[in-house]
């Protein structure tokens, strides 16, 4: 069969090495893709927003399933634009999408629902979120309504900053539209812990877990980014916390968007606080994680064709879902400056060291070719180092050890990605 993946980034380079693996696959086709990407499938230069032009392609190269990586496309309505052409697409519709693309909305359904989360409130006008916070009890966290590329939320320690991050999302627009409204919620304290599922409507089915690291600088020091890294599993994620889970969250958001009309099919992505209290929700994404699924799906034994198709179908009760019994880090390298300014075009030497290496993984995320054929930075977060396993310990050991394999002049990684392992020991 032939599969479209849209997007291009390391998360769509990671779900087109899952593709690669199905017997059942034998054209790849990504737009707009990049540099890596390149070597599993053929790319196509149609933008991720450009949904005519995605449906058109789909439609003449006769493509039998598309996958949308990214959440613009999927809160846009990509998926209704394709099934309207009567073309298979895996991924939540406009109206499901909602959950990661509107933070007041995914605030309410939880509240709704009794789905445990932080207490918050709504704003649209940025005074009345002024007045509020001047009896608020600090930290306090403020978080754009809509996308942001994962940076949008700011933990404000004092009253005078949360004073200038209104100012930054609601009047400066900081995030452009996205700050039109804000949520501005309770800090919770906790372990982060963030849980992937597939969902075909009606039946959800939890991937392994895994955990992020968001800020730019080691120590969790410095602006948040997309993402420096992760690792999977997680070892704060016990029965005890999956068993919570499973009864007041995964199961009951899924009948929450169906009860509201808006029936999930697709990828939840469950940012979860292990707080004192329990499990609460911190946030929804419409899609897989990125870092996250460069650790995760490597380890999915599952053909992940068959998985999608159960969740389009709605007969997602019957697969059985399984992971590998072992372990991944992700580091990623970065450009120096990120995620404020750095340079681009900067040649990326020794990726052929990952060839016919298992266990390892270098998935690209800002990466393309240049006028020579050389594979050049062309992003913030240029590459994402995975490496596998037995326990995590081993698998962080790894990843770092891969990392020294790749250079360009400005490279620049976090040294402390899964340093939380040792403090579960």
């Amino acid at each position: 069969m032939k599969v479209l993946i849209v997007g291009s980034g390391g998360r769509e380079h990671a779900i087109a090495a899952s593709v690669a693996k199905s017997t059942r696959v034998d054209r790849i086709y990504c737009a707009p893709g990049n540099a890596g990407i390149a070597q599993l499938a053929e790319c196509v230069p149609i933008g991720a927003m450009e949904f005519d032009k995605l449906a058109a392609f789909a439609r003449e190269q006769a493509v039998d399933l598309t996958i949308v990586g990214m959440d613009d496309p999927l809160v846009g309505g990509l998926v209704d634009v394709f099934e309207a052409e009567g073309l298979r697409v895996f991924g939540p519709r406009k109206n499901a999408a909602i959950l990661e693309g509107s933070k007041a909305f995914s605030k309410d359904l939880m509240k709704k629902y009794n789905i445990p989360t932080a207490a918050y409130e709504n704003f649209d006008d940025a005074d009345k979120a002024l007045a509020y916070l001047e009896t608020a009890s600090f930290p306090i966290v403020l978080k754009a309504d809509g996308l942001a590329l994962g940076k949008g939320v700011l933990i404000c320690n004092t009253l005078e900053e949360a004073k200038d991050g209104v100012k930054a999302i609601m009047l400066d627009k900081q995030f452009g539209a996205s700050g039109n409204r804000m949520v501005i919620e309770e800090f919770m304290t906790g372990r982060e812990v963030s849980v992937l599922s597939y969902v075909d409507g009606k039946t959800i089915k939890t991937m392994t877990s895994a955990q992020d690291h968001k800020r730019a600088g080691d120590g969790d020091t410095g602006l948040n980014t997309g993402g420096m890294g992760t690792f999977s599993p997680s070892p704060f994620y016990t029965k005890e916390v999956d068993a919570f889970c499973e009864k007041y969250i995964y199961q009951a958001t899924v009948d929450a968007m169906a009860a509201e009309g808006r029936p999930f099919q697709g990828i939840i992505f469950f940012g979860l606080m292990l707080t004192p209290n329990g499990p609460r929700v911190l946030e929804y994404n419409a899609r897989f994680g990125d870092p996250e699924a460069q650790v995760v799906l490597p380890r999915m034994k599952n053909d992940i064709i068959d998985v999608m198709e159960a969740c389009i179908d709605g007969r997602l009760d019957e697969i059985d879902l399984q992971f590998e019994e072992n372990a991944a880090v992700c580091v990623v390298l970065a450009s120096d400056g990120y995620p404020v300014k750095y340079d681009k075009g900067l040649e990326i030497r020794g990726l052929e060291s990952f060839e016919g290496k298992e266990g390892y993984y270098c998935f690209h995320a800002g990466t393309k070719r240049d006028e020579n054929g050389k594979f050049v930075t062309n992003g913030g977060r240029v590459l994402g180092i995975t490496a596998k396993g037995a326990t995590l310990k081993e698998a962080r050991q790894n990843a770092y050890a891969a990392t020294e394999w790749v250079t360009f002049d400005n490279k620049y990684m976090r040294h402390d990605i899964g340093k939380a392992i040792d403090e579960a020991d």
